[in-house]
């Protein structure tokens, strides 16, 4: 067996202008690491690396050549010396760079069976389970969000997410009202998003305004690296609060720990990418089980090749939350996949195949490992 990890780059582009408290976003990079054995290269084992610009901790200038050296490192290893245990070999090649560990884990997952696209056979992967997902309401002019929520709402979601925080705040509790005002929080959960975009001074009286929303909760209220004001929030927020960016960059078990009794949320959201793979999320997911936090799992952007390694990880826990799971519609060149969505919620149909021409072709920007 002579196996070798190399990838390319390809770039997504957006089917309109997505709108979030750090700008404005209309294409994005990811990176598609591919493990092959050149002795049977119908194989092949394929993961997605998609750093968030801004957010992911490995958003840096040499990020390309850090997955290069990664790969070489990969290259060199014995996998039956360490009888393909994932968690050592991610330990051996990744340095800690968050969506590096998580397109690698899904890699191997991938090619140890069969390079199907299965990375955890579960029931979601032969559309015998489906995941109840949120409509994603991107941030823009009132009109812009207000069609997109009657958009959600006809395509027969049940929970709708927006975020906020970027246009005038009055105008945005005037959408909740919309909605609050046509259904109750028994018929449609509304979520909130606020990517860290409140103040310090104004975070607390903010969340009172949008208590009166009977919202089910808000992500990130102010931005990340300020415990001691979080906690504080934590305890005397009307609206219950879900973690998001508050945990990136927390790769020890330890400091997991310290920092959930600490800020005590009442929810975390877990992000494979920004959290350095499902190795990671599920360490939150046991820590948060025992301190009686709530979770769900989001996807962070990816192509439809990260976001079913996602589905399909999430798709393994009995929980009932809606999910933050997206899917292909966010680009107009993603790869083909069988995810779908369909009334709300996300699944396989098996009657769609996948499509990776364009990156087994090489018709991505192709970079030898």
């Amino acid at each position: 067996m002579s196996l070798k990890a190399d990838f390319l780059k390809y770039t997504l582009h957006f089917t309109f202008e997505a709108g979030t408290s750090r700008g404005i976003l209309t294409q994005k990079d990811s990176y598609f690491i591919r493990i092959s054995d050149d002795e049977d290269p119908s194989v092949v084992g394929w993961g997605e690396c998609a750093p968030l610009r801004g957010l992911s901790i490995d958003d840096r200038p040499d990020f390309a050549e850090q997955l290069r050296h990664t790969c070489e490192l990969f290259n060199q290893l014995d996998l039956q010396l360490f009888h393909w245990n994932i968690p050592i070999v991610l330990q051996l090649i990744s340095d800690r760079l968050p969506s590096i560990q998580f397109g690698f884990e899904t890699a191997m997952h991938d090619y140890i069976n069969g390079g199907q696209r299965t990375i955890f056979d579960t029931d979601f992967v032969t559309g015998a389970k489906e995941i109840p997902i949120n409509g994603l309401v991107w941030m823009g002019k009132p009109d812009f969000m207000r069609r997109q929520i009657e958009e959600k709402l006809e395509a027969g979601y049940t929970t709708i997410k927006l975020k906020i925080g970027a246009i005038d705040f009055q105008q945005e509790c005037a959408l909740l009202e919309s909605i609050r005002s046509r259904f109750s929080a028994d018929q449609i959960t509304v979520r909130v998003d606020a990517n860290g975009a409140f103040s310090p001074t104004e975070a607390l009286e903010k969340l009172h305004q949008l208590a009166v929303y009977d919202l089910h909760s808000i992500e990130q209220p102010i931005r990340q690296g300020q415990p001691e004001l979080m906690a504080e929030l934590c305890r005397q927020s009307p609206l219950p609060i879900a973690l998001d960016e508050e945990l990136i960059g927390h790769m020890e078990y330890v400091d997991k720990m310290r920092l959930l009794k600490k800020l005590q949320p009442q929810y975390i959201i877990l992000k494979p990418t920004l959290l350095g793979g499902f190795i990671h999320c599920t360490q939150w997911i046991e820590i948060a089980n025992r301190l009686g936090i709530g979770w769900w799992i989001t996807s962070a952007l990816e192509s439809n090749i990260g976001l079913n390694a996602i589905a399909q990880y999430t798709a393994q826990f009995k929980n009932p939350l809606p999910q933050g799971l997206g899917t292909g519609q966010l680009y107009r060149n993603n790869i083909e996949s069988p995810l779908t969505i369909e009334h709300g919620f996300l699944k396989t149909d098996l009657s769609k195949a996948w499509n990776l021409e364009v990156l087994a072709s090489g018709r991505g920007v192709r970079i030898e490992g």
